[in-house]
């Protein structure tokens, strides 16, 4: 028997039973659904976890599937329509409260997200405190969205509302499920939204845990409902339910593709959150030590596993070969570890398909002539029963354009870097791909960094800096990268409908046939 898988199991039992999330009936699994105030079994084909550390299972649950999804649809609409029924102020009040919910619970969220998604630990305990962040921020906004008074050229009094959607469905990854639970959530409920959240059926628990404690605090019974299960049944049911008036999904762009054409056959708008290929342009001017830092910071936090990864690493060529070669030194001092280590940096691939994506575009770019600085296999020095998927940081040259690892995201541990001669050329090579969700622009040249920056085809662009988001600011990308935006004020607009109301103001009332113009 693997002793590290052993312990993990009986890792999340303990955690589970701690948030009472286990009962004596289903004793084997946890109730892995958060429908109308209450954890409910799902009803389909039951779905195992396995460890990402050992290779091995972790715990089992079963599919919510299509009734169950309709259970938590009606009960987001009723509690959507109780919360509704709320002053703003008071609604700004309980989102608080909701944050606050979490206290005492940040170390058993932490470690339960550690476990599943096989995230270092400490990387979970900041994650948690982004929860907490991501309400408090909402909840000043659900009395500040104030509507606007139009001046028409008439005798009539025009104001415009900005009303909530009604009942929202959500899809997010398995990559940040904890974050991106919060990042959609708390939005979506400040805009007076009810919500349905689909997790990923590969990291289910964090988020039915986070929707539990901050519904018990004082929202309504039902305003956040999560449902638990695969894409082509439990997915599938969310995305064509009648009862959804909007659809988010943080994903991959082949995922997001039928997301849209769901919601298009139904004429439902949607918010696409998606992959990147983000450039991450140095010149010969910056600063090497902080770019060198960023860059690995860019690309091996979280293993890779980061929409916003700054895998391709454009280099002027006359800084190329420093670069280059501090680049694989520092790689190779990076901690890869078990993630319960708090000296760990990086931990496992969170599942066995994608650590097989990873490596083979690995191989591939070598058949074609790429060439590793560093990297492309397990690391030697792990645990004897660390068998799960782990993989070294990887940094690739030798690499041109036109292969796949320099065009498709390999959401990895991956790097490639590219030289480049001019500010023309990083910008052509930066912007020629199919993606558009973030960039970053290293330089003391501040003319040029901020020229550069309007120049690259990407939703957000760092200078001298990578990676920081926060939510007050927005977020989203071009092309591949999706569309719409999470996060800041342009996030929550995405979670409400301008209504447009007339009221004649004039002692007899003008009624024209057709459009008016005017008044008399």
């Amino acid at each position: 028997m693997n002793s590290l898988n052993t312990t993990a199991v009986e890792r999340v039992s303990e955690l589970l039973a701690t948030l009472n999330m286990h009962t004596d009936t289903h004793a084997d699994a946890p109730l892995s659904n958060w429908v109308a105030g209450e954890l409910a079994p799902g009803q389909g084909e039951r779905i195992e976890l396995l460890d990402p550390v050992t290779g091995l299972p972790l715990i089992g649950y079963r599919d919510a599937g299509a009734e169950l999804v309709a259970s938590a649809v009606e009960a987001a609409t009723q509690g959507q329509q109780e919360w509704m029924s709320l002053t703003a102020s008071e609604r700004g009040r309980r989102m608080t409260a909701a944050a606050w919910a979490l206290s005492g619970h940040e170390e058993t969220l932490a470690q339960l997200e550690s476990v599943v998604a096989g995230k270092p630990i400490r990387d979970c305990r900041g994650e948690v405190n982004k929860v907490r962040e991501m309400f408090e921020y909402y909840a000043g906004w659900c009395d500040k969205q104030h509507g606007e008074v139009i001046p028409v050229p008439t005798s009539h009094l025009n104001y415009v509302r900005h009303v909530p959607y009604g009942v929202v469905g959500q899809i997010t990854p398995w990559n940040a499920p904890m974050f991106t639970c919060a990042w959609q959530l708390a939005p979506a409920i400040a805009a007076g939204n009810g919500v349905v959240l689909k997790p990923s059926e590969m990291t289910p628990l964090s988020s039915v845990a986070i929707a539990m404690l901050m519904e018990r605090s004082g929202l309504p019974k039902g305003l956040i409902n999560i449902v638990n299960g695969v894409g082509p049944t439990t997915g599938s049911a969310l995305t064509s339910h009648d009862g959804i008036s909007k659809l988010v999904f943080v994903g991959s762009p082949e995922s997001g593709r039928r997301i849209a054409q769901a919601g298009a056959e139904r004429l439902v708008p949607s918010v696409l959150e998606l992959g990147g290929k983000s450039a991450n342009i140095v010149f010969d001017d910056a600063r090497l030590d902080d770019a060198v830092a960023g860059a690995q910071a860019a690309i091996f936090a979280a293993a890779g596993q980061s929409c916003v990864a700054g895998s391709r690493l454009l280099v002027q060529r006359e800084a190329f070969e420093e670069v280059c070669e501090r680049l694989a030194r520092a790689a190779s001092e990076i901690r890869v570890g078990l993630p319960s280590d708090e000296a760990t940096q990086m931990g496992p691939i969170q599942n066995a398909k994608q650590y097989q994506h990873i490596t083979s575009m690995i191989e591939t770019a070598r058949q074609h002539g790429a060439r590793l600085l560093c990297g492309g296999q397990r690391p030697s020095d792990l645990p004897a029963e660390a068998e799960g998927y782990f993989l070294a940081p990887t940094v690739l040259v030798d690499v041109t354009e036109d292969m796949a690892i320099a065009q498709e995201e390999v959401f990895g541990p991956v790097m490639v870097v590219m030289p480049f001669d001019t500010e023309e050329d990083a910008l052509r090579l930066a912007n020629a791909t199919r993606f558009g969700l973030a960039g970053a622009v290293w330089t003391q040249d501040p003319a040029r960094a901020h020229r550069v920056a309007a120049r690259l085809r990407a939703g957000t662009v760092w200078i001298n800096s990578y990676k920081v988001i926060n939510v007050m600011s927005p977020f989203g990308g071009f092309g591949d990268s999706g569309f719409g935006r999470s996060s800041g004020m342009e996030g929550l607009k995405e979670y409400t409908v301008a209504q447009s109301i007339w009221v004649e103001t004039a002692p007899t009332a003008s009624v024209a046939m057709g459009y008016g113009s005017g008044v008399d």
